[in-house]
């Protein structure tokens, strides 16, 4: 073979190569938490990365800390989605606001979310006014630029980019409504969230034919259940693991992740236990910072 061949021959795999990596979606928890203090578990966020872009899902506490684990500029964030306003899905956003003032974010914050929001973004702003005139004082900025745009959610289609469409749909997360799960589409691959919800056939509808699925779990045992109130009510807008397991089967996901791990004198062991016992498929217990590369194969590993 001559040397013009073998050249042509290595730019094609390198093509080929190139195209395939580009085609990837990876998935990373950055948090896999509650309210509940955790130093294991921070705060709910998920990072979605397509191509170039990086796409947050909600910002619970950590979020910044997980991105600068991962060595991401925290001003490469442009876009944030999210599924409710329960505090522990947005106590982050105060952080990567303020962080990006202070690194000179190069373009506002994309935030998607749903009614109370704006409302929301406003008062961080607000909360940091003294710290952003005592800054710019300081370096001299004359930068005005606005450092939220929000976006309001409905269900569909909430954004589309070429080979990249991300999608709303309303969960079944009690009081708390509208409360909302995704669906990103990127090629030929799929992930869905669910956000806060109990089981939920709207979540079921979009879920089909996708390749990863994100779902919150509760549990808590017989004595605390029968003994806690509180425990009680909060069983009416999450899921059990039975009714986690009755979504997987209905979607059949090549592979399923549990986050959000809401448990009370229960283990990660026993979930996983009823779990298999109505499911046959793969799933597995989240972590923070857990990533998954969706392509031909789905790729898992930890990037702490």
């Amino acid at each position: 073979m001559s040397k013009y061949f073998q050249h042509i021959l290595v730019l094609f795999f390198l093509l080929v190569a190139s195209t395939a990596k580009s085609e990837v979606l990876t998935v990373t928890l950055l948090g896999t938490g509650t309210p509940v203090p955790n130093i294991q578990r921070f705060g709910p966020s998920i990072l979605v990365e397509t191509g170039k872009k990086r796409i947050l899902f909600d910002a619970g506490r950590g979020t910044t800390q997980r991105l600068h684990q991962l060595g991401i500029d925290i001003g490469s964030i442009e876009y944030l989605f999210l599924t409710h306003l329960h505090s522990d899905h947005i106590s982050g956003i105060p952080d990567l606001y303020a962080t990006g003032l202070i690194w000179q974010r190069e373009t506002p914050l994309r935030v998607w979310g749903p009614e109370g929001t704006e409302e929301m973004l406003f008062h961080i702003k607000e909360m940091f006014d003294f710290d952003t005139k005592v800054r710019n004082q300081f370096s001299k900025s004359t930068s005005q630029e606005v450092q939220f745009i929000h976006e309001s959610v409905l269900p569909g289609v909430v954004y589309k980019d070429n080979d990249l469409s991300i999608t709303a749909f309303t969960v079944n997360h009690g009081e708390v409504s509208p409360a909302y799960g995704y669906r990103i589409n990127y090629g030929k691959y799929s992930t869905l969230i669910s956000g806060d919800t109990t089981y939920s056939p709207n979540l079921i509808k979009h879920g089909e034919g996708v390749d990863l699925v994100i779902h919150e779990v509760m549990a808590a045992s017989k004595p605390l259940i029968n003994s806690n109130r509180r425990l009680n009510k909060m069983l009416d807008y999450h899921a059990t693991p039975e009714q986690a397991a009755l979504v997987f089967n209905k979607i059949k996901p090549r592979l399923a992740v549990y986050s959000h791990l809401l448990l009370f004198g229960v283990t990660e062991k026993a979930i996983l236990d009823e779990t298999f016992s109505l499911y046959k498929g793969k799933v597995i217990i989240g972590r923070d910072l857990d990533t998954f590369d969706i392509g031909t194969a789905i790729n898992v590993y930890n990037r702490q």
